[in-house]
């Protein structure tokens, strides 16, 4: 989510699934996360694993926040184990990303990055080598977007991919990426109150697993990127496959084309093991 130029308060509940046993043992995540920026730009990352129903109170205590970016993320694990430096958002070079989907061989993708990039990796995830590679682009000069379109386009036509959805934010730029059409990725471009003019921002997820309320929308625009509609808004729109969306400083959003060629090795849910097909049946 981005408020522009504005820092807004925003709280965030990670997960709200009922109490029962036998439904956590199902949606019960691997790890939840938030990033944010502070007044001076300075990422922080409140994350934790979670295992087996291991510190449910993390999840479920509300968080507010002040940022003018923000990102928020429930993992499902398909690759590497359930730890902090596994779960999302990542942080490079004063950027956090978090990433939904799977890509294969990440081996390969490792030997693509120089040894200043690896350096930058912390976990074992295709996730964070994915956005290693972004940031590898962006040190050699390429404008982030490139950098973003590039890396992707690098993994599609070299690795199998199942989905490279992923979500990007500096202190004043958020960036989106849905491809292929394996999963959906929304945008709502809210004005301030929403419809009626006068709202706050109340959205849920399905189930229920990720809740963000902001009173302070109802007086300032917004730009809220997210994996399904969390409201019933009338102007919740799907990215295309392969459209790379920034939303700019002034809350501004543009969109390019960044992928047109379908994977050059696509992935369903059936080539994958059966820990990574669950999370993303999840999806």
């Amino acid at each position: 989510m981005s408020g522009g130029r504005q820092r807004v308060a925003a709280t965030f509940w990670l997960l709200g699934a009922p109490d029962s046993l036998l439904v956590q043992s199902h949606r019960e995540p691997d790890g939840t996360g938030l990033g944010t920026f502070s007044e001076t730009g300075r990422p922080i990352v409140d994350k934790q694993p979670l295992a087996a129903y291991a510190d449910r109170a993390f999840a479920r205590e509300a968080r507010e926040l002040h940022s003018r970016t923000f990102i928020a993320h429930i993992r499902y694990a398909s690759t590497g184990a359930i730890a902090p430096q596994n779960t999302h958002p990542f942080e490079q070079d004063g950027r956090l990303f978090a990433h939904n989907g799977v890509i294969g061989e990440i081996d390969r993708l490792e030997a693509e990055l120089g040894a200043d990039t690896r350096d930058l990796v912390r976990g074992e995830t295709d996730s964070e080598r994915f956005f290693a590679l972004i940031t590898q682009y962006a040190t050699a000069g390429a404008s982030l977007g490139t950098a973003i379109a590039e890396a992707a386009r690098w993994v599609a036509a070299n690795l199998p991919v199942y989905a490279l959805n992923c979500i990007l934010i500096t202190p004043s730029e958020l960036w989106a990426l849905r491809y292929p059409e394996t999963h959906a990725l929304y945008v709502l471009e809210r004005a301030a109150g929403g419809p009626s003019g006068n709202q706050h921002l109340d959205h849920r997820g399905h189930p229920r697993e990720l809740r963000v309320h902001s009173a302070s929308l109802a007086e300032h625009p917004s730009v809220v990127v997210a994996s399904e509609p969390m409201d019933a808004d009338p102007g919740w729109r799907a990215l295309e496959s392969g459209e790379l969306l920034r939303v700019a400083a002034d809350l501004a959003t543009t969109t390019t084309t960044a992928l047109t060629d379908p994977p050059a090795r696509p992935l369903t849910l059936a080539d994958l093991n059966p820990r990574a097909a669950a999370s993303q049946s999840k999806q």
